[in-house]
């Protein structure tokens, strides 16, 4: 949209007469921009952002709350809070190694190696608060947060891109806990890449906690695929005990349709209005995303208040899809809200990658994106 269009819908016309340090002045307060954005993010970045996201800073497993209606949920909780508590002590490395569990070397005596899992894999749909009690397990896990480590398999496979395999697996040995959320299948070589630095970190002594998506070709009704994770970490699969977390999308209970998109007046309105907004085209914006590393759409999101997007309209390929997958992930994470014209989001993905091997990533961008889209509401003036 023409910065001068974009002034008019935001201020009102700009007459001849309009002073030129005015018209200055408006443009100076023009919104950020997404496509203006290259970041870049060094290797220690991607090691000190490996926590849990903003959206999950505060929850716990007492703020976590079950669906009366669905017992596993609450299962999973009292289990999740038993592994946590067996995390303590100091951690298994050389002469003074101590167990997942706690069981700790007897002094004069050899280590004693836990029995049991040495992992857990949280095993549900999309929206049933799996990264919610993911995230809850490393605040629970009695350890400095230097020792815990918590990032997606997006952020785990470009961290070892940053620093190399080996450097990887010295920098994460030292880890009390290891939790991967949304552990991707779809790429045979990343899954073996990632199983073998596993392999290593179990090794090290070092806990693992995990959700994973679907492999493509697997349909279903949006659960994951637990059958198909343990099979594909190969000999790992005997240090993960399944946790079923049965339910619906907690994200659309009870709550209303989503939002009709605004108009291009409305958005631009709304993003001139609200410091430190962005306003970008969509269809730019998808081009841009392709200009930047995937691992950086944290970064490209730093500071933002909101996300305000017009002409939103279908995505015209699976790459760009995943791509804009990954912005939504990242967006939802920092509970950046998204305000948008054009198509609502349910309209964004063709039936034909609905149906698809990646529905699963599809459903939850949608999922998100609502919620973003609700959450922008507040931004603008009453219809």
């Amino acid at each position: 949209m023409p910065r001068s269009l974009a002034r008019r819908l935001a201020w009102g016309t700009v007459s001849s007469s309009t002073p030129a340090a005015h018209v200055d002045e408006i443009a100076d307060a023009a919104p950020l921009s997404l496509c203006a954005r290259e970041p870049f993010v060094p290797a220690d970045r991607l090691v000190a952002e490996m926590v849990p996201p903003p959206r999950f800073d505060s929850v716990r497993f007492s703020t976590y709350l079950p669906d009366p209606n669905q017992p596993s949920q609450t299962e999973a909780v009292a289990v999740l809070e038993g592994f946590a508590g067996g995390l303590g002590g100091a951690h298994a490395v050389g002469g003074g190694k101590r167990g997942f569990f706690g069981f700790g070397k007897a002094k004069g005596k050899a280590a004693k190696v836990p029995a049991g899992p040495r992992g857990v894999y949280l095993d549900g749909g999309y929206g049933v608060g799996k990264t919610h009690l993911l995230a809850s397990l490393w605040h629970a896990t009695p350890a400095e947060p230097a020792l815990k480590a918590f990032g997606t398999f997006v952020e785990l496979t470009n961290l070892v891109g940053a620093l190399g395999f080996q450097k990887t697996v010295q920098t994460l040995s030292g880890h009390r806990l290891l939790c991967i959320d949304e552990f991707e299948l779809d790429d045979p070589g990343d899954t073996v890449l990632v199983s073998t630095l596993l392999g290593k970190l179990v090794d090290a002594g070092v806990a693992l906690a995990a959700t994973s998506n679907t492999l493509p070709g697997k349909l279903g009704e949006g659960r994951f695929a637990a059958a198909d994770f343990l099979r594909e970490i190969q000999g790992l699969s005997a240090h993960f005990r399944t946790l079923r977390i049965d339910g619906e999308d907690y994200r659309h209970r009870g709550l209303p349709e989503a939002p009709a998109p605004y108009s291009d007046e409305q958005v631009t309105k709304a993003a001139y209005a609200t410091p430190g907004a962005s306003l970008d085209d969509f269809p730019r914006l998808l081009e841009h995303l392709a200009k930047v590393h995937p691992s950086r759409y944290g970064a490209l999101a730093d500071g933002l208040k909101a996300v305000c997007l017009t002409d939103v309209r279908p995505i015209p390929d699976q790459s760009t899809a995943l791509r804009l997958v990954v912005l939504a992930d990242r967006l939802y994470d920092r509970e950046v809200p998204v305000l948008a014209s054009g198509l609502p989001f349910d309209q964004l993905f063709s039936e034909e990658m609905l149906n698809g091997g990646y529905r699963k990533k599809y459903f939850r961008a949608i999922s998100r994106l609502t919620a973003l889209a609700r959450d922008a509401g507040r931004l603008v003036e009453p219809r």
